[in-house]
C-alpha cells in the first residue's frame, strides 16, 4: 500500500474506519473539510501495541460523545509528539499553519497579551488536535463567549504518597455526599492517572475567582471533618502521608483538568472515564477503562456526563457562597 492513501468521504458521523490500519499518512473527509493525517504508524505505547493511528481512531469513535463538552470553549493542549512516554510541551496559542476553517477563542492574560486558543468543535478540529500529538485534551472551564464564568465545579481527588485508590473512592463518597448536603448533584470520573474527578454543573454567573473560593471553603471543610483521611494542603511537602488531596486549586483561572473520554498519557492507554456512584461504592479500578474498552461502553451506557451540558438541572452556587 502506498504511504500515503486516497481521501476518504464519509458524512461528519463517520466513526473509526475512515483512518487506514496502514499506512503512514492519510487524508480524511469529514463533512466538507479534509484533515491530513501524518505518522499514522508511529508507536504511541509501543509496549501495548497502539499506535498514533489507533488514538486517532479512539477518538473519532467517542467524537459524538465527546464533542458537547468541548464544543466553544478554548483548547490548552499538551503535546506528546512521540508518545506517551516521550517529551511533552504545553501549547496555549494556535500554531501558525493551523486550517483556516479553525475556530479560535481569544483570552485576554494579565499581562495583557491575547492568546487565540484553538476550539475543538467538530470532527475535523478534532482529528487536527489528536494529529498534532495532543493524547489528552484540556479544554478552559467557561465558553468563549464568557470564559471568565465557569459551568461547573469540580474537584480533583489525588492520592498522597500512602494512599491507595480505595482511599480515594472513599473520600469520593465523602464528597459526594457532602455536596448533596447543599443540594449539588455531582457526577464522578476516573482522571486516568491516578484519582477520580467530580464534578458539579453550576448555573453561569460566579466569576472564576468566586468559584475558586467556595470550592477552596469546601476543601477545608471537609479536611476538618475528615482529618485522617482527608488533605486540602497545597503545598506539596506539607501534606500528610496517607491523606486524599481534595485539590480545590484546580478551579483557579487558566487551570485546566484532561477532558471526560480523553486518553491519558499513562501506562495501558487509560481513559478519563465517567463512572457511576454505585460503580465507585462497587469498587472500580483506574485501569478499568482504557482506549481499547471505552467505545464500547459508551455504545452501552451513553454519556454518563450529558447533565455537564445541559441546561436544566445546574446549580445556583451563588446560593452557598
Amino acid at each position: 500500500m502506498s504511504p500515503r492513501s486516497t481521501v476518504q468521504e464519509k458524512p461528519e458521523s463517520a466513526a473509526a474506519e475512515l483512518i487506514p490500519a496502514r499506512g503512514k499518512a492519510c487524508e480524511v473527509q469529514v463533512g466538507r473539510r479534509v484533515v491530513r493525517l501524518t505518522n499514522l504508524h508511529k508507536p504511541f505505547w509501543p509496549e501495548e501495541g497502539i499506535t498514533k493511528g489507533d488514538l486517532l481512531r479512539y477518538y473519532l469513535s467517542v467524537s459524538k460523545w465527546l464533542l458537547p463538552h468541548l464544543r466553544g470553549r478554548a483548547m490548552v493542549m499538551k503535546r506528546y509528539p512521540n508518545g506517551w512516554k516521550g517529551p511533552f510541551f504545553f501549547m496555549k496559542r494556535t500554531p501558525s499553519g493551523a486550517p483556516e476553517w479553525l475556530k479560535t477563542c481569544a483570552i485576554e492574560h494579565k499581562s495583557k497579551s491575547i492568546i487565540d486558543f484553538p476550539i475543538i468543535d467538530d470532527e475535523a478540529a478534532l482529528l487536527w488536535a489528536v494529529n498534532l500529538g495532543c493524547i489528552d485534551l484540556n479544554q478552559w472551564y467557561g465558553v468563549c463567549e464568557d470564559y471568565n464564568r465557569p459551568d461547573y465545579l469540580h474537584f480533583d481527588l489525588d492520592p498522597v504518597p500512602g494512599a491507595d485508590f480505595a482511599r480515594v473512592r472513599q473520600v469520593a463518597l465523602h464528597v459526594r455526599d457532602a455536596l448533596a448536603r447543599d443540594g449539588m448533584k455531582s457526577y464522578p470520573k476516573t482522571t486516568g492517572s491516578k484519582g477520580i474527578h467530580i464534578y458539579v454543573p453550576i448555573v453561569r454567573g460566579p466569576l472564576q475567582k468566586q468559584v475558586w473560593t467556595f470550592a477552596k471553603w469546601f476543601a477545608q471543610t471537609l479536611e476538618k471533618r475528615f482529618p485522617d483521611l482527608v488533605t486540602a494542603e497545597y503545598r506539596v511537602a506539607k501534606r500528610p502521608a496517607g491523606r486524599v488531596l481534595v485539590d480545590y486549586n484546580q478551579n483557579a483561572w487558566g487551570r485546566t483538568l484532561a477532558s471526560v473520554y480523553s486518553v491519558r498519557p499513562k501506562p495501558g492507554a487509560t481513559v478519563s472515564a465517567p463512572v457511576t456512584w454505585d460503580e465507585v461504592e462497587a469498587g472500580i479500578e483506574i485501569g478499568d477503562f482504557t482506549l481499547r474498552n471505552v467505545p464500547a461502553r459508551l455504545a452501552e451506557l451513553g454519556d454518563l456526563y450529558r447533565p455537564l451540558v445541559l441546561n436544566r438541572g445546574r446549580f445556583d452556587l451563588s446560593k452557598v457562597m
